[in-house]
């Protein structure tokens, strides 16, 4: 089947919610991918930060593929190895937090909020229920979480959303302070907002919140699904902070590719959950949890978490050296291999331009150029990346206003 056809075909049959890129891929490895027509990418989206240890990792695939041959499903009735041997595993990682399964980095969040409910009322007595988070935050696409999220164009014509969430701008110490009061459940907040533009936060930020938490009473969620993994250098990136969170929350690259969420939390916090409080059919099902436990073992047996940290550095020198050349770059931020070049204008064009020329990036925020490589990335995929980015941006200032 020709890639028209596809194209076809998917635009009669499936409801028109993602603004597609007229690109059927067909093969990935590594860091790259292929299209019908067998034309290369170096791919430094990865999938929105999802193919964390490059796509089709050999040690992945193949426990993918043992699995599916052996037990592919039984319920969350049933015990099975997978999930309890990937349970152990981020215990082990996370200081001994208790873990639940889901598909999706909305599916943790929602499940985070409802457990954050259940803590104020059974353990502390309380009638807490408000969530606390942060403006041009992003914490998925259920109703809860959209409530929870700080970016208002995600709200148009869905209200009324779920009540009990206050948002506050990102970073502001005192405004956090001034915002939890008797009735927050939890503050939530992203280590480094990724939908919303690659934002970091000001030095000791999070240890602030975690301060104003503590004080008040309330939980700390630390929304991990875009900056965990390694992605930023560490297992989590509130790791690098000295924080410690009471629920933490996964996805993305969890698995490898494959559909998986979850959040953990401190014993004493998961303790508030008691049997149908909370489920998921298909969460931490036996194909999944065995391509996480398999993707986990290659961060730390090849190196990947020290890989993201070198070139993650590698690459935000290069970016900030393209910045003093072209006058549209307002700025280059972010950690590890979690990257965003802001600029003046021209950043959809300048996503364009660089899938022509072989390089996939992505533009949040309206004008964030943004780079969320595979782990396994190269210093010489950086130089390739660079080179094309160069090129792209050099056309795209070419065609804008002069101001």
């Amino acid at each position: 089947m020709n890639a028209e056809r596809v194209m076809e075909m998917d635009q009669q049959n499936v409801m028109r919610t993602y603004g597609r890129v007229p690109i059927v891929f067909e093969k990935a490895l590594g860091a790259r991918v292929w299209d019908k027509e067998g034309k290369e990418y170096l791919d430094f989206f990865a999938g929105i930060a999802v193919n964390g240890v490059g796509h089709c990792h050999p040690r992945v695939v193949e426990a993918v593929c043992r699995q599916a041959a052996t037990l592919m499903h039984c319920s969350n009735v049933y015990y099975h190895a997978p999930g309890a041997e990937l349970a152990a595993r981020i215990s082990e990682l996370t200081g001994g937090m208790k873990v639940f399964f889901a598909n999706s980095g909305a599916e943790a969040n929602e499940g985070a909020i409802k457990l954050a409910r259940f803590y104020a009322r059974r353990v502390l007595q309380q009638e807490r229920f408000e969530v606390v988070t942060t403006l041009k935050s992003f914490h998925g696409r259920t109703l809860a979480t959209l409530a929870a999220t700080g970016q208002p164009k995600f709200h148009q014509e869905l209200q009324p959303l779920p009540p009990g969430f206050r948002h506050v701008p990102f970073g502001d110490v005192d405004a956090l302070a001034e915002a939890v009061g008797p009735q927050t459940a939890a503050v939530l907040v992203e280590p480094i907002q990724g939908e919303g533009g690659i934002n970091m936060p000001p030095d000791g930020y999070l240890a602030d919140v975690r301060r104003i938490a503590n004080q008040a009473g309330c939980l700390l969620i630390l929304d991990e699904v875009q900056t965990g993994m390694g992605r930023t250098g560490s297992f989590l990136a509130h790791q690098q902070d000295g924080v410690a969170a009471d629920i933490v929350t996964l996805a993305k690259a969890l698995a490898s590719g494959l559909p998986m969420g979850a959040f953990l939390a401190r014993p004493d916090v998961a303790e508030a959950l008691k049997p149908g409080d909370h489920g998921s059919t298909f969460g931490g099902n036996p194909v999944v949890a065995a391509a996480a436990l398999a993707g986990i073992n290659v961060l730390f047996e090849e190196g990947l978490l020290e890989n993201a940290a070198r070139v993650g550095n590698y690459l935000q020198q290069g970016l900030k050296e393209l910045a003093t050349a072209h006058p549209t770059v307002r700025e280059v931020r972010g950690r590890g291999l979690m990257l965003g070049m802001e600029l003046s204008a021209g950043a959809p064009a300048v996503v364009d331009e660089c899938r022509q020329r072989g390089l996939l990036i992505n533009c949040t925020a309206g004008n964030v150029l943004r780079f969320l490589p595979p782990l396994i990335i190269t210093e010489s995929d950086v130089e390739q990346a660079l080179r094309i980015l160069h090129e792209a941006l050099t056309k795209v200032e070419a065609q804008l206003p002069i101001a």
